[in-house]
């Protein structure tokens, strides 16, 4: 240790130096002494001393430099472990010390251990001289005294056992046992202290060098530490002085240093030791992967043939100690290497991270991004925009220069409300603040062309394992066609694609959410006789009509109403502008005259006229709009039946009888199939010889729940049904087959008549079923009478006309039924190749009191003569219209009062 000698100019005043040497225990009590300061601390150190050093070292008139060295000698056992000493430590030595003139006197130090953080920085100490040295005091004495003085001081733990029982341990061995006293140590078993598994080496005696074992401390707490054990006797009773070394912090660093070892060996990146010079040293596995190079070929080597290219460690230190460069491997395939360069002792240390792969992916990244459809913005932890490919560049409208280095906010995007979405609520935004990805939103930018671009944005952190790097990524899809697609799908899916009106399912949409809010008015429209144009005119003339319909109907209405086309002719009108009964009624006049105006197609001018359904829909009507339009259809049908050309508000009984017509038709299905149905039979009367020459076949239902139900009631249900077909042909083969059996088993010479709707003159299986039911059943043909009404006869003549020819081919006779409810003429007459005309009832009731109505019923048996057809009157229900039948010369007649229609057991008994 140097230390410069400052005698008489102490680093603290001579009063207060004294009084910490007093109050710390150091001064005698006589007060003999010179208090002396030494300091270690950074920096040179320094001996400083109060007055009267050179009169304890009897050197009078010796400088300060002198003093300091002579001080400094003497202090030489207790400063050299000092910087591996605690503070708060006393020492007490004495010192054989050769004064002037050649005097041997003793030094006598007493010092305590200065300095903070637990470690010594300095003494503070008294130096006095010893009155006279011990008389008889051996040189031996001298050196163990030196030599316990340095025990005290040593650094290194020591204590002796003694029989296996401490008998002393240093201040060192106390601390290092955690022992607050040496009364905790000392006395107690060395066993106590050593570990378990370390009794086997410690206690069993000394070994012939360090050993590591496992120590414990007062409180229990085990250290690793290397230990010495030297035996000092030889009695029976051995004793041990033990040398004892913390060696914890050894140890970890010993694991520390395998673990960075082990790294080096296991890391991926290339660790590269160089000199000074530039010669490699030190050469790590991945080195070899990665330039190629083995590490016996590589060490010797200068540094920039094994990496391929030059380098300069030194400038990349002083340049930040990370640099890019273009290496080589062995081969000379080329590297893209980041280098960490590091100093040491005796050179650098190279760390070469091959980024290589890495490049290579940011490159097919940068390729695969620019190429994409999708535009990819990315934006930094600063929310500005960093990255713009060139898709997002052309569906924005903006070039990428003015993007990058702008706040993601500028960009102002809206909601499918067409809201603006606020700055703190933009996608990316929000995945910066929440982490959340926002994924397949549909929003809409305006780009500075003016033109509107939507796009299905999707925003996501870039890296969501690294929260604290909230650079996000924004991907977008311009869908602008896409949803001016999907836009007019779905138009075209609620519109009508001839009209352009809205079809049912939007129809049912808007009432559904009217009648929730308002009294609501439907209106369910169809065009009268519009089947007559489609059919004469064709397709393309009954479409144009509809298209002008509906643009009448459209312009007829409020804006807010709503118009639509169901289907074929029917139109509906929803709308809350009318409400009452009245204004209601005013409301369809209007509509009415608006379509009852000409419409000119294709040079011809039509005339169109409509049938109305009305509902009325209070705000609190439970009927669902499904419900509603049902019953404005039901209304509908009921105008039509009442002659068309006119409106009908819906009520409940109309429902009721509606759905009554409807269970009716389906049990009437039902019927033909359970044996409900039968046929009854009316007598036909020669009027010359009051004898039954015929049979009329009329068809009966006796329902299972309902009882009897009236022809007037089925039949039309029949009719619009097409179940007239099946029951017709029923008919033919039940009353032929059982004439047919009356006939061959009575021998009676009667003739069946069998009536033909309208339907079955257009149904193309009328004759073959006739000709079945001749051949199977055996009926003579001229035994079968075939009847028509006139009104059947006249809707289209000459088609009738061939029918009727074919069923004449067949032997069948044919009569016109119903004879004076249509408008033919004798001239149609002659034509139809018919056999029998029947007067309909309404010219027989009441004959006997009218003399007009005798007239017109002797003018149609006269005409009828004419053309040699036998005339047979219908419903005949007294005496007296008989009577006048006979007079005016009718050949035949049927009704009441010649006989109920009966079945064929009850008729034939």
């Amino acid at each position: 240790m140097e230390a410069d000698a400052l005698a008489g100019e102490p680093a603290e005043d001579a009063g207060s130096a004294a009084w910490r040497a007093e109050l710390a225990g150091l001064r005698p009590a006589d007060g003999e002494g010179v208090v002396f300061a030494l300091h270690t601390g950074n920096g040179p150190a320094t001996l400083t001393w109060l007055p009267g050093l050179e009169t304890v070292l009897d050197l009078p008139g010796a400088s300060g430099h002198e003093l300091c060295e002579r001080l400094t000698e003497l202090l030489g056992p207790l400063t050299v472990h000092l910087p591996r000493t605690r503070p708060g430590r006393d020492f007490e030595l004495e010192q054989p010390y050769d004064a002037a003139g050649g005097a041997r006197r003793r030094i006598r130090l007493r010092v305590r251990t200065v300095g903070d953080t637990g470690r010594a920085t300095g003494l503070l100490g008294v130096v006095s001289a010893v009155p006279d040295i011990q008389p008889g005091r051996s040189e031996l004495a001298e050196l163990t005294d030196r030599y316990r003085v340095l025990v005290e001081l040593s650094p290194d733990a020591i204590c002796v056992h003694e029989g296996g029982v401490i008998t002393y341990a240093n201040r060192a061995a106390l601390d290092l046992f955690a022992a607050r006293s040496a009364g905790e140590v000392v006395s107690h078993p060395f066993a106590e202290f050593v570990a378990a598994e370390s009794a086997g080496l410690l206690l069993g005696g000394a070994g012939p060098g360090p050993v590591e074992s496992v120590l414990k401390r007062v409180d229990g707490s085990k250290f690793a530490a290397e230990t010495v054990s030297v035996r000092t006797t030889e009695e029976d009773t051995p004793s041990f002085q033990v040398v004892i070394r913390d060696v914890t912090t050894k140890l970890a660093a010993a694991a520390a240093l395998r673990a960075q070892t082990a790294v080096v060996t296991h890391v991926s990146d290339a660790i590269v030791a160089i000199t000074a010079e530039g010669i490699v040293t030190s050469w790590n596995p991945a080195a070899e992967a990665v330039y190629g190079w083995p590490e016996p070929e590589a060490v010797g080597r200068r540094v920039r043939e094994v990496l391929g290219a030059e380098l300069d460690p030194e400038a990349i230190r002083q340049a930040g100690g990370v640099v890019a460069q273009t290496h080589r491997r062995r081969d000379g395939a080329p590297l893209s290497v980041r280098v960490f360069t590091a100093e040491t002792a005796d050179g650098y240390v190279l760390v070469c991270a091959d980024e290589t792969a890495r490049r290579r992916a940011e490159l097919h990244y940068r390729t695969v991004v620019a190429a994409l459809d999708e535009g990819v913005l990315v934006m930094g932890p600063t929310g500005l925009i960093e990255s713009v490919n060139p898709a997002a560049s052309r569906i924005l409208g903006v070039p990428a220069a003015e993007l990058i280095g702008v706040p993601c906010s500028t960009l102002v995007l809206f909601d499918e409300s067409d809201a603006r979405i606020p700055p703190d609520e933009l996608p990316s935004v929000r995945t910066r603040r929440t982490g959340i990805p926002q994924n397949g939103l549909v929003v809409r930018s305006r780009r500075p062309d003016g033109r509107d671009v939507w796009m299905s944005l999707t925003s996501r952190l870039l890296d969501p394992d690294d929260p604290q790097n909230v650079t996000v990524v924004t991907s977008f899809t311009d869908i602008t066609e896409q949803r001016a697609i999907s836009a007019r799908l779905a138009h075209d899916a609620t519109h009508d694609p001839l009209t352009r009106l809205a079809n049912r399912t939007l129809v049912l949409d808007r009432l559904e959410r009217r009648r929730r809010t308002a009294a609501t008015t439907v209106l369910f429209l169809d065009l009268d006789k519009f089947k007559l144009i489609n059919d004469s005119l064709g397709h393309p003339v009954g479409d144009q009509v509809l298209r002008i319909a509906g643009e009448r109907l459209r312009r007829a209405t409020a804006e807010d109403d709503v118009v639509g086309r169901l289907g074929g002719d029917e139109f509906v009108v929803v709308t809350t502008g009318a409400a009452e009964p009245d204004e209601v009624r005013t409301f369809a006049a209007h509509l009415r005259s608006v379509l009852a105006e000409p419409v000119s197609v294709h040079g011809r001018q039509l005339h169109l006229d409509v049938s109305m359904g009305i509902v009325l829909v209070g705000a609190a009507d439970p009927r669902s709009a499904q419900d509603v339009l049902r019953d404005a259809d039901i209304a509908m049908y009921q105008a039509k039946s009442r002659g068309r050309g006119r409106f009908e508000f819906f009520d409940v009984e109309l429902r009721m009888r509606m759905q009554r017509r409807l269970r009716m038709e389906q049990d009437l299905r039902d019927a033909v199939h359970s044996g409900q149905l039968w046929p009854a039979y009316q007598p036909v009367v020669d009027l010359r010889t009051g004898d039954m020459v015929a049979v009329e076949a009329l068809l009966r239902w006796t329902h299972p729940k309902h009882g009897e139900i009236s022809p007037a009631e089925f039949i039309p249900l029949a009719e619009e049904s097409e179940l007239i077909n099946v029951l017709g042909k029923f008919v033919l083969h039940d009353t032929t087959r059982e004439l047919a059996t009356l006939r061959s088993e009575r021998g009676l010479d009667l003739s069946l008549k069998v009536n033909l709707s309208v339907r079955q003159l257009d149904d193309p299986h009328l004759i073959p079923a006739v000709r079945d039911a001749l051949a199977t059943t055996g009926l003579p043909p001229s035994a079968l009478t075939l009847e028509v009404t006139e009104s059947a006869l006249m809707r289209d003549a000459s088609a009738a006309a061939e029918v009727l020819t074919a069923l004449r081919s067949l032997g069948v006779l044919l009569a016109i039924d119903d004879f004076g409810t249509g408008y033919s003429s004798l001239a149609q007459l002659r034509r139809l190749t018919l056999d029998t005309l029947k007067i309909d009832r309404s010219f027989i009731t009441g004959i006997a009191e009218s003399h007009n109505a005798a007239a017109i019923v002797s003018s149609i048996i006269a005409m009828a003569h004419a053309v040699n057809l036998t005339v047979v009157a219908e419903g005949v229900e007294t005496p007296e219209e008989l009577t006048i039948l006979k007079e005016l010369g009718c050949d035949q007649a049927q009704g009441y009062h010649l006989g109920k229609p009966l079945a064929a057991t009850e008729l034939f008994h």
